[in-house]
């Protein structure tokens, strides 16, 4: 069988992108990207995070033009990123000046300020609500209404939103040693390639613009058993993060001098990790690590997830893939792991060919050496 070169390609996959199109439209509605943009928190956060790229709006954009598929949503916006000039680098965001949305413990039940439970479905009995099938605009400004003028009715004027950090309240009890200062700037890796071993700057980035479900799932497994770790949340805040940039023409670089630009919303997790020590008596104490995630908008199990295979990967242990940096770092990127397998329905008849040719020369010896086989044991009888 001979190879026959295709004809005819270029229109075929105009008709192809033709037809791609008619499946988005076909049912005769188009959804606005307002209202994507209002409607698919979760998603456009999801999209967000994976695309190191926060813009609800553009993540609104590609979220339509993917039909709401995040693994392309997140291709096409990372791609959009690479276009785009960098002009400024922030100062250091301190998770302290957070305008606070939910800030909750899991460690402790009084901490300073409270618990702020927010917005979560933590608490809700993730039973359908058949009511929405209905639900119209003016259902929505209606309960905005009643929901604004009862929020004024109990609204605490002295909260101001931002609340003291609960791992530095722990540090003041003793119980955790104090953060060591480093200078050092953090690596860029969408400047420069990853290379290994990998410093904690770029496995955070990394993990912060890793695939959800991967991240999730390695974390998850570093639980089960694959990484012996058991974290609780020391604590998860989402709010709005303020960000800075020096004068430009202030060669100083004063902070009295810093620009305010605008603020992401972000969610933070700060992990405890209980640790076995070995004292010198010979006895065996235990002291607590920190795992640390944040990524863009909400998207809680992330964030803690992040916060697990931070530590993991700290540890560095290869008994475990869970910390193996190469092995996490290379798998839960959504492009290269969709980009890769995607590819393979890319043509591939050359190098397929190439292993028929070569099954086929193997068999043909197999078939020429049963025969002369056969021949040699009619010849002794």
């Amino acid at each position: 069988m001979g190879y026959v070169a295709v004809k005819g390609g270029t229109q075929a996959i105009e008709e192809s992108i033709k037809r791609l199109k008619y499946e988005r439209l076909k049912h005769g509605t188009v959804l606005e990207i307002e209202k994507i943009e209002a409607g698919m928190r979760g998603l456009i956060d999801q999209v967000m995070s994976e695309s190191s790229l926060y813009s609800p709006i553009l993540a609104a954009i590609a979220i339509k033009q993917a039909e709401g598929n995040p693994e392309e949503a997140v291709f096409q916006l990372r791609a959009y990123r690479s276009t785009l000039p960098r002009k400024h680098y922030t100062r250091i965001a301190d998770p302290e000046e957070m305008v606070i949305e939910r800030r909750i413990s899991a460690s402790f039940k009084d901490i300073p300020g409270g618990q702020v439970l927010g917005a979560t479905t933590d608490y809700t009995h993730r039973l359908l609500d058949f009511d929405l099938v209905s639900e119209k605009d003016e259902d929505a400004r209606q309960w905005l209404q009643d929901f604004q003028l009862e929020s004024l009715q109990i609204n605490d004027s002295n909260h101001t939103g931002r609340f003291p950090k609960v791992l530095d309240y722990i540090r003041k009890q003793g119980l955790m040693a104090e953060c060591s200062p480093n200078d050092r700037v953090p690596d860029d890796i969408t400047k420069k390639s990853l290379e290994f071993p990998s410093t904690r700057s770029q496995r955070l980035q990394i993990l912060t613009r890793g695939q959800t479900g991967a991240v999730t799932s390695l974390a998850y497994a570093v639980i089960r058993g694959y990484g012996a770790l058991h974290p609780t949340v020391g604590e998860l805040r989402i709010g709005s993060q303020p960000l800075y940039i020096d004068n430009p023409v202030d060669e100083w670089k004063e902070e009295e001098d810093s620009y305010y630009i605008g603020e992401i919303k972000v969610t933070e997790a700060e992990m405890l990790i209980p640790v076995p020590i070995q004292k010198g008596n010979g006895k065996e104490e235990i002291e607590f690590e920190i795992g640390y995630g944040i990524c863009y908008g909400q998207n809680e199990t992330k964030a803690i997830a992040m916060g697990i295979l931070d530590h993991s990967l700290e540890k560095g242990n290869a008994e475990f893939p869970t910390q193996d940096e190469e092995f996490v770092l290379y798998h839960i990127d959504s492009v290269e792991s969709t980009g890769f397998i995607s590819h393979l329905k890319m043509p591939h008849y050359v190098t397929f060919q190439s292993k028929l040719d070569s099954v086929r020369k193997t068999k043909k010896q197999e078939e020429l050496t049963n025969r002369e086989e056969i021949g040699t044991n009619a010849i002794k009888i």
